[in-house]
């Protein structure tokens, strides 16, 4: 394929003398000639030009205006510039080599040396797209894993909430909606991404502690003893020990990989799973310091509990149960008002009161019905 050479001069006597010079040339190089530096950076912005060779002195834009010009944008900051030049000016290359000029060539140029300036700087030139190239191809591998790993991890959190639900025998459906719901909340007061993003992640883990808690006592129909209450309250430290616990065991079974060495395998620092412990172990905390495990209260409970708690409320009362059917929507609303300044943080209440509309939308496309009749490759 022809490598496409911008020529630029004021003079057109100049440009026909390249024109006659190179002329053997032409059976590599399709050759363009410009007679300003605004139609050379016209052509450059409009089409690939692999190498451009341009006078300094010229009115109006001068070469090396252009050049700052050319190494200015994305698309053409890549490009060879060689700058010729009539001056006897031993400071010009110096401040056209620091612009970015690949070479500085003295008028009256010699044909054979300014081919193998322009041959040297096409390879060159043609060794970096290549690079980018791969780089690109690279990066592209490099999001398509990264977005697999992701998605994986999604799908690891979302059946890892489900097996604590599978349990006590709710809907496995209430933790996307628990999940859901406090990504709105937290959005509503105006938390960063990472932390909206970290509490989407962690919060459909906040009953992952039900796992130890004996069937007797986790499937009882009836009230619980004081005795049986205690024992159902353990879940919060449980899940919390699950998900933040000893990484031990898991330090060991990482250093089998004949990948990595002993020094690279250190304990996980991970925001998700520090989130996911703090909700499992707080998030049946109150504001007004009745809740269990600790009677925490206020502020000291911390925030991603206080917007967990009042998603989980909301949607454990628009729910079927084994022990009620699922409230309406004025009923919930009445108990979940008696309860903002008590159970709830008012300040997640109040974000909860803006969102209801969304609330609203997110129950109504993660029902248990509509999520039953979903595709089995989407369900899952």
């Amino acid at each position: 394929m022809k490598r496409r050479i911008l020529f630029v001069d004021d003079e057109p006597n100049v440009l026909d003398g390249l024109r006659r010079m190179l002329r053997a040339e032409r059976i590599r190089w399709d050759m363009h000639f410009a007679e300003s530096a605004d139609e050379a950076l016209r052509e450059v912005c409009e089409t690939d030009v692999d190498a451009i060779v341009s006078d300094v002195d010229m009115p109006g834009m001068d070469g090396l205006t252009l050049l700052q010009k050319i190494r200015g944008t994305d698309r053409t900051r890549d490009i060879p510039v060689i700058i010729l030049t009539g001056r006897n000016d031993s400071g010009l290359k110096r401040r056209a080599l620091d612009l970015g000029a690949s070479d500085l060539l003295n008028k009256p140029v010699d044909s054979q040396d300014l081919v193998a300036r322009l041959r040297s700087a096409i390879r060159l030139k043609e060794h970096q797209d290549r690079l980018k190239d791969q780089n690109a191809v690279l990066e592209r591998q490099v999001d398509e894993r990264t977005a697999e790993l992701v998605d994986s991890r999604l799908n690891i959190i979302w059946r890892l909430g489900k097996a604590a639900e599978y349990r006590d025998e709710e809907t496995g459906n209430h933790i996307v909606r628990v999940g859901c719901y406090s990504r709105v909340l937290a959005r509503a007061l105006r938390k960063d991404r990472d932390f909206v993003e970290t509490i989407f992640l962690a919060s459909p883990l906040h009953d992952i502690g039900k796992i130890g808690i004996p069937d007797n006592i986790l499937l009882k129909q009836g009230p619980l003893t004081l005795e049986e209450r205690g024992i159902m309250q353990r879940h919060c430290a449980i899940g919390a020990d699950i998900l933040c616990g000893d990484a031990r065991p898991g330090i060991a079974i990482l250093s089998q990989n004949p990948d990595r060495s002993p020094a690279s395998v250190k304990p996980a620092d991970n925001a998700m799973m520090k989130m996911a412990a703090s909700i499992a172990m707080t998030h049946h905390e109150r504001w007004n310091g009745t809740g269990y495990p600790a009677g925490l209260s206020g502020e000291a409970i911390p925030l991603e509990s206080r917007i967990v708690a009042l998603a989980d409320v909301y949607d454990a009362l628009c729910s079927e149960r084994p022990y009620k059917p699922p409230f309406t929507e004025a009923r919930v609303m009445e108990l979940m008002n008696e309860e903002a300044g008590r159970h709830f943080d008012p300040l997640v209440f109040g974000a909860f009161e803006r969102s209801l509309e969304e609330f609203r939308s997110i129950r109504a496309d993660l029902s248990d019905v509509a999520l039953c009749h979903l595709p089995q490759e989407c369900a899952t």
